[in-house]
């Protein structure tokens, strides 16, 4: 039974046409996967279909009729739940008050009942194995946990037609695992169920049908999966075959170490942390939602207080308080897992995000820029990148977030900083643009920068880093050689994980 068709849709913004004359169906009790390169319009098209913009033409049907959503609010009560690529949660209420944000009343101005709010958020959290307290206020979160907040909303909902917009692009595969457990779940309970990825490897595990969009068209509308090769897929969403490249591994560096951290313990809650990065080296640091990696790297640049141990960088003790001072003063960058709230600007144009760390070197003596001048420094970066905007002086909140993500990689390649910190690099990347950013990595590396690189995708940690750091309760649990065999190094890096667990 059809749940959700969408018929020869357009949709145009300013210098830019979205969508052209696009169509998908959607059956019940099917996992369908929408995909396509970076602003191909898949997000455009779901915001569409949840109501968040109106089409230019054609039609959106539920279950056999004819709807036009005014808002996500309206889709929702119409049995359409909506996992956004974006995060929308409310960073200042809690966990539970997010998941039951729609209902926490029974009608305007009633008292909240926040023991049984409680009580079935908790419910939701089990379900996706995230042990955090309802009560804890999102902010305190990683970002990880927040997109199992997320999906945990859209899950209390018990929605029959399920959109999820790169679902599983913070988290590791464990818990992407207890994800797919339980969509196989819901499909077999006859829910609808759509899931854009960029990982194809999730894609061919976990979904029946696909649609494919390149350029805002269709490239492919409802095939079946079981007919279709990831050679056929990576065609249609590119216009070629994939690039495939085993990278052999690289020889070790005996340089002094760029940075040093040595007993160092932090505000955050990290202790006993002892780790080195030397230029030309590529870390990798893994660990589960919560591990405290993404904490590590932010205390790293003096946003938690130092309270124990030495960091130390050119062999010089240092005490880092800024993201500006770590730049500035000591080289260092860092690519934010949140572009959203970190990264970027996104009011202000692609020119002056991808520029921004760059801004006091290039100032004159009256402390005045040039766009030319900055253009001339981001513009080769953002076109290695293949940034898809219609003009660097385009909104960057106009472009898709894979594309946002690329102009805040772009910012710190820019700089030309000797010390990067990656965090979470190729999320909602697709994989063409992710093979040119594993490039970019190991140029820079050869090119003598330090990267301590941060990522959930097992396979992007193996194929990029040189060695592999596991952390898990805000410690370093040990080390793992990368000798660039998945299989082994896969093991040991959660055989170092489970050891603990098991202890």
């Amino acid at each position: 039974m059809t749940a959700l068709q969408v018929s020869h849709v357009s949709k145009s913004f300013p210098g830019v046409r979205a969508l052209q004359d696009v169509s998908m169906t959607m059956t019940a009790g099917s996992v369908h996967a929408l995909l396509g390169e970076n602003g191909a319009g898949k997000s455009t098209l779901i915001k569409i279909v949840t109501g968040i913009c109106k089409p230019d033409s054609g039609t959106v049907s539920l279950n056999g009729a004819a709807v036009r959503f005014a808002n996500p609010r309206q889709a929702a009560a119409g049995g359409l739940g909506v996992v956004h690529q974006e995060r929308n949660l409310v960073t200042r209420f809690s966990v539970g008050e997010n998941i039951l944000l729609d209902r926490l009343g029974k009608r305007a101005l009633s008292l909240v009942d926040y023991t049984s709010l409680h009580r079935e958020a908790e419910k939701w959290l089990k379900l996706l194995d995230l042990d955090v307290d309802p009560r804890t206020i999102v902010s305190r979160l990683s970002v990880a946990q927040m997109q199992l907040v997320e999906i945990g909303k859209a899950l209390s909902l018990q929605s029959r037609v399920l959109l999820l917009d790169e679902p599983t692009a913070s988290l590791t595969p464990n818990e992407s695992t207890v994800l797919f457990r339980i969509l196989r779940r819901l499909r077999d309970d006859g829910v609808a169920i759509g899931f854009v990825s960029h990982k194809l490897e999730e894609v061919f595990d976990i979904c029946d049908r696909v649609t494919v969009l390149r350029d805002g068209r269709n490239a492919c509308d409802s095939a079946g999966l079981s007919q279709l090769s990831r050679d056929d897929v990576v065609r249609m969403m590119i216009g070629r075959a994939e690039r495939i490249t085993t990278r052999a591994p690289r020889p070790k560096t005996d340089a002094a170490p760029y940075l040093e951290l040595r007993g160092y313990a932090s505000g955050a809650g990290h202790r006993d942390i002892s780790l080195t990065v030397r230029p030309g080296e590529i870390v990798g640091l893994y660990g589960l939602v919560g591990a405290g990696r993404s904490e590590l790297a932010r205390a790293i640049l003096g946003l938690s207080k130092q309270i124990a141990g030495e960091v130390r960088v050119l062999g010089r003790a240092v005490h880092i308080s800024s993201v500006a001072q770590a730049l500035h003063d000591h080289g260092i960058g860092y690519v934010s897992e949140d572009r959203k709230a970190e990264g970027l600007i996104l009011m202000h144009s692609v020119l002056a995000n991808g520029g921004i760390t760059i801004w006091r070197k290039l100032a004159n003596a009256l402390g005045l820029l040039r766009d030319t001048t900055i253009a001339a420094r981001v513009g080769p970066v953002l076109r290695r990148l293949e940034v898809k905007t219609p003009s660097v002086h385009q909104i960057i909140g106009n472009l898709s977030g894979g594309n946002q993500q690329k102009v805040s990689v772009a910012k710190w390649l820019a700089a030309g900083v000797r010390l990067l910190i990656i965090d979470e690099p190729s999320v909602g990347i697709d994989i063409k643009t992710k093979a040119y950013l594993h490039d970019l990595i190991h140029e820079l590396a050869e090119q003598g920068t330090a990267i301590l690189l941060i990522t959930s995708d097992m396979p992007e940690m193996i194929d990029v880093a040189d060695r592999i750091l596991v952390m898990d309760g805000y410690r370093i649990k040990g080390e793992v050689e990368n000798d660039r065999s998945y299989d082994p190094v896969s093991r040991a890096i959660m055989g170092l994980i489970h050891e603990k667990a098991a202890a």
